[in-house]
């Protein structure tokens, strides 16, 4: 299997997750399992088919989890410099409106386009990977062409 890229604190998180998961949801839907059943005739329990719909999902999850965490590859972005590459945090202006964005090149697990965090697989991230401080990026977003112009690139 593949290693895959994340941050530490993207890979703290999903830790933080998968604990919650296991330590409070896991127990929460087996009692709630229990007590659907207490109720009688299960075929038409919607708690008990709902509690276990939840219990699905919950189970799910937490494999998803745990695969993901064994196959981490933890990159510590304060110990990188140059051009732009994983774990750099890039400050790009938009050549037509002059606004400026900051986003974190991070692995797809960790990812949130809210929080600044910039899937690695992402266009605008995989038009930056290489690029320098003053360089012009182009890319084809799903709302059309863009221009961008690397402001500052930060490893912290």
């Amino acid at each position: 299997m593949e290693k895959i890229p994340m941050t530490r604190d993207g890979h703290t998180a999903l830790e933080v997750e998968l604990k919650q998961l296991k330590s409070v949801e896991r127990p929460a839907i087996i009692k709630a399992i229990a007590e659907a059943r207490e109720h009688g005739d299960l075929s038409e329990n919607a708690e008990y088919h709902s509690a276990k719909e939840k219990q699905s999902f919950i189970e799910g999850r937490i494999k998803e989890l745990e695969g993901v965490i064994s196959l981490a590859d933890v990159i510590d972005p304060k110990k990188l410099s140059g051009s732009i590459k994983f774990g750099a945090t890039v400050t790009l202006v938009d050549e037509d409106t002059d606004e400026e964005k900051t986003y974190q090149i991070v692995g797809e697990y960790e990812a949130n386009i809210e929080k600044g965090l910039l899937n690695i697989k992402s266009p605008i991230a995989r038009a930056l990977i290489g690029k320098d401080e003053g360089d012009s990026v182009e890319v084809r977003t799903p709302g059309g062409q863009k221009s961008y112009e690397v402001l500052k690139i930060v490893y912290a």
